[in-house]
């Protein structure tokens, strides 16, 4: 059996997406709370790594297994274990956010302020 995987986008394609979702794209942040109050994009759900066996359960009755979810964290590798994750809980279409919000405010918005 082969093991499935998620793709990847960049933090430029993440702003197109961002501009057009008409709340079809699921957003996940997996950065800790006191990283969130450094740094924030609207819309993404705070879904903290450290506090797994709070919201695991529940993934299934606050996703949709089959929509676009996309997946952020400080600069991708955190978002990247959620994505691997969340393909192995059965998600399809599961995006990891290269770079993370760090690149986020490089390349597309400097208001956005690094930690």
């Amino acid at each position: 059996m082969t093991s499935q995987t998620f793709s990847q986008i960049s933090v430029t394609e993440l702003a197109e997406y961002l501009k057009t979702n008409d709340g079809t794209i699921q957003l996940i942040d997996v950065r800790e709370p006191q990283e969130l109050a450094l740094s924030r994009l609207p819309g993404f759900v705070n879904l903290p790594l450290s506090e797994f066996s709070q919201w695991s359960e529940n993934i299934f009755t606050q996703f949709d297994m089959n929509a676009e979810t996309f997946v952020l964290c400080h600069h991708g590798m955190r978002s990247a274990q959620m994505c691997q994750w969340l393909v192995d809980q059965g998600f399809t279409k599961v995006k990891n956010i290269i770079g993370g919000i760090s690149e986020y405010s490089i390349r597309v918005d400097p208001t956005i302020p690094q930690y």
